[in-house]
């Protein structure tokens, strides 16, 4: 074996393993948790210098279409002064998506829906997004623009 192969299996060797999940749900659990916390990452390097805090914590979600069973998924919290943005994973599967996150301004005890993330969906593989209540909107890339539109609601 040359010098080359040696080095590359012994690098593969020391790769994490991935795992291997027993059903296609339990695999998108545990993307659905892997791309929440590559999203806190985006945030936060996009929020740097910026006075806004970010902070996960865990919620418990349900899904009728995984058995019923509950199981957890962090959901992302950004706050300044007295007015909070959360970003709250609300189901697994529906609407033609995989991974629904619902993006609430919340201020003086009222949490107002204002936008959803899809992790994925028929047309892409990354997360899209919508603003909520508005009849016929389309789902658009998520990107570090649409991120600063949603959490527009922050600041007074």
């Amino acid at each position: 074996m040359s010098a080359k192969a040696q080095f590359l299996k012994k690098l593969q060797d020391q790769q994490p393993r991935r795992r291997d999940f027993d059903s296609k749900s339990e695999a998108d659990i545990a993307d659905l948790r892997l791309r929440m916390g590559e999203l806190q990452e985006n945030m936060a390097a996009w929020l740097t210098d910026t006075g806004i805090s970010i902070a996960s914590h865990d919620v418990a979600l349900s899904d009728l279409l995984v058995g019923g069973k509950t199981f957890t998924v962090p959901a992302l919290s950004l706050r300044y002064d007295d007015r909070e943005i959360k970003f709250t994973p609300v189901f697994l599967y529906g609407q033609g998506v995989t991974g629904c996150v619902e993006v609430c301004l919340c201020m003086q005890g009222r949490a107002t829906p204002q936008f959803r993330l899809f992790m994925r969906c028929s047309e892409s593989v990354d997360w899209t997004c919508n603003p909520v209540g508005v009849p016929g909107a389309h789902r658009s890339a998520f990107s570090e623009d649409a991120f600063f539109e949603m959490i527009a609601g922050l600041l007074p």
